[in-house]
Formats: structure tokens, sequence, C-alpha cells
């Protein structure tokens, strides 16, 4: 955060229900069992026809988006992340599969470090 990057997080029970509690439960969890200070916001839906906004633009702009159909692929599971630049362009998607760290190399050159 220091150096110019902030994460964000958006819990959703879209995936086997595994996100059923609150969000003060959700937050508390977090906090305690992962000691974790980034922004962590209400619950909300990735897919679907509820898809929250921030994750409509998110995937209307990254690799899920096929321009030659004009549709977009669902998130298909917890932990999918977008890498977004400070002028809220998504530079990169990275799958639910993906080790956090493979975002780190994009991150530092996108710092300058």
């Amino acid at each position: 955060k220091d150096k110019g990057f902030e994460m964000f997080a958006f819990p959703c029970n879209q995936f086997l229900s595994q996100e059923p509690g609150s969000n003060e439960d959700i937050k508390k969890f977090a906090r305690d069992k992962y000691g974790a200070e980034f922004q962590l916001f209400s619950k909300i839906d990735v897919n679907g026809p509820n898809t929250h906004e921030v994750f409509r633009f998110c995937r209307r702009h990254s690799p899920l988006y096929d321009d030659e159909t004009d549709t977009i692929q669902n998130i298909p599971w917890n932990f999918a992340k977008f890498l977004i630049d400070e002028e809220g362009n998504v530079v990169n998607y990275y799958s639910p599969k993906s080790n956090p760290d493979v975002c780190v190399p994009m991150i530092e050159e996108m710092l300058g470090l």
C-alpha cells in the first residue's frame, strides 16, 4: 500500500456456498485467521444476472471477453484475480488456479520497482 499498490477482496458465495457467513463474519475470519489488512468488501455476485458492476467491468475488459461472439465467460471459481492499473484499466486476469505470487512481477513492473 505504501508503494502505490492496494488489494481489494470481494467475497462471493456462488461457488459451492463457500462463503455462507455474514459480511462481518467473513471480515473477522480473514483478519483473525490470515491477518488480512486489505480492503474487504461485502459479499457480491461475480456471475449471473446480479453480477456486481465491478466484476461486470473486469470480465468485459479481460481475456474472459470474446469480442468475436460478444460473450463473456463466467468466473469459474473463487480467487480469480484482476490486476487493474491506476487509470482503471484491466491489465491482466489470473485464473483461480493461479498462485497469487504469479501477479508479483507485473505488479512490480507497474510500480517501477
